[in-house]
């Protein structure tokens, strides 16, 4: 996971153009995509796709024709969606086209203008100070023009048509915690997951953020009725503890099982209460819609200070920081895929567990009278209401041995899905 972000690191990306590409590309090397091209103009809920912005160079340089910013170095350099422009001034009014982060002198801000038409570059504080009066030459050589928006999907079919969707944006440049660990982690999830049967047919979708997911919406409006439960992955490889952000609901299935899973593993981890914003959760989230689609990251949205700056480089995400998100999203998958409600096929009275042989299979099982009790909580609560979740939760027991109780009085038809 960490070397695929450091190939995509270098890569300029923004909501549009040939940066996103590819991106998906290298992507498209791990996992199979379906690429979907939007055009520029097509209406997307409340939302129109905009023009597609791609560049080639961009520079300021000083009067000996030394690069004292150059975008060859760093795509941070430039502002997102900067129009072209080729000029010459002084540097007191190239001043008001310049972006920087005091507070961290020698880190370079990510800035964008997408529905604005400026030009502009982001450099060092440091830098800045350096430079003399005088005039420079300034030069971005790209262009706005119609073109298409672009996201992809890979999709893992499941055992029912039921989905669970799993977003990360694809838009931003050259930073490696947001979102290119996103990226990676959902890559290497998808590929564990092709390697099973998941009882959920579970849908990629790699899109710019926040237009990106509104076109995705906008194409699939006829159906959404399949979307069960949903992840956004951001931020993904910090090393910060995890946080889950609930959906808008607060009690989807999905907030249950990631609560479940990060405090059953005493993981240092965080719940964040639902707001409406952050990354796309809330467009999956959003009235209309309200699906239940919650988002994990360690250090959340704005968190750390190396946010939308240069130094969220490689070297600020953890290949361990990586592995244990993966490892939380595969246990979590776990826990949903079997997650059933069933029904006691013999409710009136208990039943005798042991003509039926099931006290007998558990002998010489240290966990003996663990699944036993597991065996009467399941048929307890198997009411067509109460989840195997909910049996854990209520019992104290772990889902796995619930899980496996469950299968134990299907296989003697003692309770039916």
């Amino acid at each position: 996971m960490h070397e695929l972000v450091r190939r995509m690191y270098p890569l300029c990306r923004s909501i549009t153009g040939d940066g996103v590409r590819a991106t998906l590309d290298i992507v498209g090397e791990y996992i199979p995509l379906t690429v979907h091209e939007v055009p520029t103009g097509t209406q997307v809920l409340d939302w129109t796709v905009p023009q597609e912005w791609n560049i080639r160079d961009a520079y300021i340089a000083d009067g000996t024709g030394k690069r004292v910013v150059d975008f060859a170095a760093s795509s941070l350099h430039v502002l997102g969606y900067s129009v072209p422009v080729s000029a010459t001034m002084p540097l007191a009014e190239l001043r008001g086209h310049l972006h920087t982060s005091p507070e961290h002198p020698s880190w370079v801000p990510y800035r964008t203008s997408y529905y604005k038409p400026e030009w502009g570059f982001c450099l060092a504080q440091e830098t800045l100070d350096a430079l003399p009066d005088g005039e420079y030459e300034v030069r971005v050589d790209s262009t706005l023009a119609d073109g298409h928006l672009t996201y992809a999907e890979h999709v893992i079919p499941g055992q029912v048509a039921d989905e669970v969707i799993v977003s990360c944006h694809v838009c931003h440049p050259s930073l490696a915690n947001d979102n290119l660990a996103g990226i990676a982690v959902a890559t290497y999830l998808a590929r564990a997951l092709a390697e099973q049967t998941p009882y959920y047919t579970y849908r990629f979708i790699f899109a710019p953020g926040t237009i990106g997911a509104i076109t995705w919406l906008a194409r699939n409006v006829e159906r959404i009725d399949r979307v069960r439960h949903g992840l956004v992955l951001a931020c993904a490889g910090d090393r910060g503890q995890l946080t889950y952000k609930q959906s808008r609901r607060g009690d989807a299935e999905i907030d249950r099982v990631l609560q479940h899973v990060l405090t059953g593993s005493e993981r240092p981890h965080r719940i964040d209460e639902f707001t409406p914003y952050g990354y796309d959760e809330r467009q999956y989230c959003s009235p209309g819609f309200d699906l239940g689609v919650g988002s994990l990251s360690r250090t959340p949205y704005a968190g750390y200070p190396e946010y939308h700056t240069s130094a969220d480089n490689p070297d600020f995400v953890s290949p361990e920081a990586m592995a244990d998100t993966l490892a939380v999203c595969r246990e979590a998958f776990a826990v949903l895929d079997r997650n059933r409600r069933y029904v006691n096929l013999s409710p009136y009275g208990e039943p005798q567990l042991g003509r039926r042989g099931l006290y007998d299979s558990l002998g010489g099982r240290s966990d003996a009278k663990q699944a036993q009790m597991a065996m009467l909580w399941v048929l307890s609560l198997s009411d067509g209401e109460h989840t195997l979740l909910d049996v854990a939760e209520r019992s104290g027991l772990p889902f796995d041995t619930v899980v496996a109780a469950a299968d134990a009085l299907h296989g003697a038809e003692l309770i039916k899905a």
